[in-house]
């Protein structure tokens, strides 16, 4: 009985933790992305490309992290990452 009623807390538990993760990312490229696009407006071209490469990076890990682990779990079926 009580594994019936831990098992689907768990698994929403889970989504929660992997939605918090993909929007934490998320956030963290937009921001970065828009503090390297003022730095390259600013003059300061090697430092503002790096922040939109990392910017970059962190929205695509988001997107994935979404589209992979999250979307599967939300209809059901197993993450395929």
């Amino acid at each position: 009985m009580r594994e019936l009623l831990l098992g689907p807390v768990a698994e929403a538990l889970g989504v929660v933790l992997y939605v918090a993760i993909a929007g934490a990312m998320a956030v963290a490229g937009v921001l970065t992305e828009r503090a390297g696009l003022h730095d390259l407006g600013a003059g300061q071209t090697t430092f503002g490309l790096w922040e939109v490469a990392v910017g970059a990076l962190l929205i695509y890990g988001a997107l994935n992290v979404a589209y992979h682990i999250v979307l599967p779990r939300l209809r059901g079926a197993e993450p395929t990452a």
